[in-house]
């Protein structure tokens, strides 16, 4: 579990951070929020053999 921020840092910032250039911190919020619930709920993880978070 403590290597998991230095794992998922770098998702977030190429899948989310980058491609939506947020123009405020409200707005990084509101989508770093939307990107984890897509994260845990609906994006297949290849170490969980395309299960998602919640799934395992």
């Amino acid at each position: 579990m403590d290597n998991i921020m230095v794992d998922l840092w770098p998702t977030v910032k190429y899948e989310d951070i980058y491609i939506r250039d947020y123009e405020s911190v409200a707005e990084l919020v509101a989508g770093l929020k939307r990107y984890f619930v897509f994260y845990n709920d609906e994006r297949p993880h290849q170490s969980f053999g395309g299960r998602t978070p919640s799934e395992v």
